[in-house]
């Protein structure tokens, strides 16, 4: 029965958590660079119709920071970055961490109004409430909207 439990979880790349006014995610993972990749997905997933997006164009990018909540903080705002400057939305993502660098290799194409179904802005990625657990693994992040 563990075992299952175990596997479940797993599977799902994110919840949502009750919050007033933002998005706040819990994104867990058999690794914490696989939680770095479902934070990387829940973001998309909360702007767009994540399942419309094609992997037609490859993205990558690479982030430093001294500790863990700036690393997960630098890595999801440059995202939104490549969201905002080059309207690039992704939906495939594959995380390295080395030291003190996250890198990641993403997938996806030009953001397309009628294709992509947008949802729901998201204008900055916050510190406030972001938790990184590496025992579970998981990490908590809240979307400003």
């Amino acid at each position: 029965m563990k075992i299952k439990d175990v596997r479940i979880v797993h599977m799902m790349r994110y919840e949502t958590l009750e919050h007033t006014a933002d998005i706040l995610v819990k994104c867990t993972g058999s690794t914490l660079e696989e939680c770095f990749e479902n934070a990387a997905y829940a973001l998309f997933d909360q702007m767009v119709d994540i399942g419309t997006i094609e992997k037609k164009e490859k993205f990558s990018l690479t982030v430093v920071a001294e500790d863990a909540e700036s690393r997960l903080h630098l890595f999801l705002s440059e995202l939104l970055f490549m969201m905002d400057a080059d309207s690039a939305v992704m939906s495939s993502f594959t995380v390295r961490f080395n030291g003190n660098e996250v890198s990641c290799i993403a997938h996806g194409e030009t953001l397309d109004l009628r294709k992509h179904r947008p949802k729901t802005e998201i204008k900055a990625i916050t510190y406030h409430m972001m938790n990184i657990n590496e025992n579970e693994p998981s990490v908590t992040v809240l979307f400003d909207v």
